[in-house]
């Protein structure tokens, strides 16, 4: 479950890293703050990959290995767009990408996190409250790094 969790995790961040660099590109203020906003959220990420793995074979190396993994797809993903498109930006360009990465994440949640975290949840204990709890979290970090 541990390594599953890693691939998913490792294929929802490669939009958030792209989405990163350009905003980065677009504004620098913009692009750090989403920046800190990802990272805080890329915390519980790295547990749900890790704990599982850890408690599997208990190996922290191992556990915290995957965790790493999983979230080196983020910088990847920004190294893969300036390389490709950091020449050839336009107004254009920004809002497909913006678009594009949007959509993933929106995909991504709705597809299969969601889903998945229901399975584990069926009578809905927790999931909503979780979500909702998530939502205000990053409503909350984007609000005041605006201060």
């Amino acid at each position: 479950m541990g390594i599953s969790t890693a691939i998913a995790i490792g294929l929802h961040n490669f939009p958030e890293g792209l989405a990163t660099f350009v905003a980065a590109l677009d504004d620098p203020r913009v692009g750090g703050v989403l920046a800190i906003a990802i990272g805080i959220h890329n915390i519980p990420e790295g547990l749900c990959v890790a704990l599982p793995i850890y408690y599997a074979t208990g190996n922290r190396t191992k556990a915290f290995g995957w965790a790493l993994i999983s979230g080196l797809s983020e910088p990847l993903a920004a190294l893969l767009g300036w390389a490709i498109l950091a020449n050839s930006f336009s107004d254009t360009l920004y809002a497909v990408l913006f678009g594009i990465v949007g959509g993933m994440m929106v995909i991504i949640s709705c597809k299969e996190l969601l889903p998945t975290a229901h399975r584990y949840d069926p009578e809905d204990t927790v999931v909503t409250y979780s979500f909702i709890g998530g939502m205000v979290i990053m409503a909350l970090s984007l609000v005041l790094l605006q201060l």
